[in-house]
């Protein structure tokens, strides 16, 4: 293997060049300046000091540029795993301990090491593993307990909980207790965001501004209100009248390996995995979306090693788990990003911004962090995918509506195991009760379709089916009664022709089911016959004695199945002698 395969870097470096640079380092720029308050606010959803954010946005993004195969995924601290950072480690420290931050840094350890590990043994597949429905659901519901969670910050009040009721509840009880001087700073940075997320990029275009510079300076609607508040608090003098930032270290983090502690490990490694699975899923689904624009290729396993170099990297320089952020990767796509050196360089702006600018956020309140959070985060909700599911698959739809309900009313642990419960239960349901179809010929031509669905030519001799599903342990016993039962309404019948076109695997549990069928329709003296099957599936099937002691035979061509065994109804097909006596005699396909 190539070392460009296992490090993509030295594949696009090479060929890197000033036209390259140019746009890489504008969208670093413009998406530096989207990150700076997110890490901040996302850190805070963590419930770490915002300067961690910042720590997990430097390092992280080079681990992640040196290993990734996607040119414009952006990564860092996100909403979702910020939660379920907060979620996992909540159980085992108090926020704002000393503890409750190295237990944060090792979570993201074992993150980064269960990721690269998955890397190495080529387990990206595994990203197919949760349906769509199912991810939409978990983070629709996830987004919807951030945003409450936040309201504390807006209302200036003391409020925990992990689910949606808890939240509420906690609220409730803080109702006398509202600050009014957040709530001053809070409602209006709210009501800003909204408008600047929807209005400020045409308000600008009226200005006279192009279209790309308008885009970019409203993405800056966050840094805005961030000097808007940083300037009231600080000119009349209201930093102990709410919550603030305070004191932001202005130095970068210092490299160390997090101290390994066995009860901690056994208490994060679940959590880590799941926050691994769940950052996994949602950073492939938007490396792939974008991607397919400029018609370039994801490597889901080359992904895991650079997540998990990421979350390696944010442990050893104080950070906690990170993932790919869509609005962010939207961001850095729009904005021109053409390697993914432009990581590389946002990490340098976020570095900068660390050593010399954190100072001027001490007046910073928290309640305009939270407004962020909020606008960020609702932009994840999507009912749409549940209109969707409904009209185009109900347990699609059951199981998204599922997660939606465990996550909302017990917490994103729970919800996510579920999630991914659901997704391999609908797999087994779905798959343990595959389409079977009687077919009968198309007239006038060598085409079989469903007898329900087409007119067909059929015979009282032979009964045809197809079976639009491989066949192993949880599916066979079905073939087999549905094969009872149409034997059984059946007088006369001769012939059992099973259509193969569809079956690409017969493991050995179906084997035994096949046989114990090939035997029992023998007795009643109907013989079991094969056509168009596999060359793969006819290999295996040759390594034991079903083939040997089956009642009928292989055909290559379903049509030349059943003018063999009735002539009267299919006449034989017109073709050469030699493919005759191949099609008659049974082949590989």
């Amino acid at each position: 293997m190539k070392a460009s395969n296992f490090l993509p870097i030295l594949d696009w470096g090479r060929r890197y060049d000033a036209h390259q640079f140019s746009d890489d380092a504008i969208a670093a720029i413009i998406v530096t300046i989207m990150l700076i308050p997110q890490s901040l606010a996302y850190a805070l959803l963590a419930g770490l000091p915002p300067h961690i954010g910042l720590y997990a946005s430097i390092l992280p993004l080079i681990g992640y540029m040196v290993f990734c195969s996607s040119r414009v995924l952006a990564v860092g601290p996100v909403a979702v795993v910020s939660l379920m950072t907060a979620a996992a480690v909540g159980q085992i420290a108090a926020t704002g301990t000393a503890e409750y931050l190295a237990a944060a840094i090792m979570l993201a350890l074992l993150s980064g090491l269960i990721l690269f590990l998955m890397g190495l043994l080529r387990l990206g597949f595994l990203a197919d593993f949760l349906s769509h429905p199912v991810v939409s659901g978990f983070i629709t519901a996830s987004g919807l307990i951030i945003a409450v969670s936040q309201v504390k910050h807006i209302l200036g009040v003391a409020a925990s909980g992990h689910s949606l009721p808890a939240i509420l509840q906690s609220l409730y009880g803080q109702a006398a207790n509202i600050n009014a001087t957040a709530l001053a700073f809070g409602t209006p940075a709210l009501v800003f965001l909204f408008w600047s997320r929807s209005y400020l990029k045409p308000s600008l275009e009226k200005l006279g501004l192009s279209v790309g510079a308008s885009g970019n300076l409203a993405k800056a609607g966050p840094l805005v209100a961030i000097f808007v508040a940083i300037g009231g608090v600080y000119y009349f003098d209201l930093q102990y009248a709410l919550p603030i930032v305070g004191d932001i270290p202005n130095s970068l983090p210092n490299l160390a390996l997090p101290q390994f502690d066995m009860s901690l490990f056994r208490s994060l490694i679940v959590p880590a995995f799941l926050i691994s699975i769940i950052g996994f899923v949602e950073s492939v689904s938007v490396a792939r979306t974008l991607a397919v624009r400029k018609d370039q290729n994801i490597d889901p396993n080359q992904e895991l090693l650079g997540l998990g170099s990421a979350n390696i990297l944010s442990s050893l320089s104080g950070g906690y788990p990170v993932t790919g952020g869509f609005a962010r990767s939207v961001v850095n796509f729009d904005a021109g990003a053409a390697t993914p050196a432009a990581g590389g360089f946002t990490a340098i702006g976020i570095a900068l911004v660390t050593v010399y600018f954190t100072p001027f956020l001490y007046f910073l309140p928290k309640a305009i962090l939270a407004a962020t959070i909020i606008v960020a985060v609702l932009a994840l909700v999507d009912f749409a995918t549940l209109k969707y599911s409904w009209v185009y698959s109900k347990s699609d739809f059951f199981a998204a509506v599922l997660t939606i309900a465990v996550t909302l009313s017990i917490g994103v642990e729970v919800g996510v195991a579920t999630g991914a419960l659901a997704s391999v239960v609908l797999y087994l349901l779905k798959s343990s009760q595959p389409h079977i179809a009687e077919i009968g010929q198309v007239p006038r031509t060598q085409h079989f379709r469903n007898v329900l669905r087409h007119k067909v030519i059929t015979s009282s001799r032979i009964l045809s089916l197809r079976v639009d599903e491989n066949l192993f342990f949880a599916n066979a016993v079905h073939l087999q009664r549905f094969i009872d039962e149409r034997v059984s309404e059946r007088a006369g019948l001769k012939h059992v022709v099973l259509n193969c076109v569809s079956i690409s695997q017969i493991d050995g549990s179906a084997l035994d089911i096949l046989q114990a069928l090939n035997n029992k329709l023998s007795k009643a003296g109907i013989s079991l016959h094969l056509s168009e099957v596999k060359g793969p599936v006819e290999d295996r099937l040759e390594r034991n004695d079903f083939l040997a002691k089956l009642s009928g035979r292989v055909f290559f061509h379903h049509y030349g199945a059943v003018s063999a065994l009735d002539e009267g109804v299919y006449p034989p097909l017109q073709l050469s002698r030699a493919t005759t006596e191949e099609v008659n005699a049974g082949s590989h396909i």
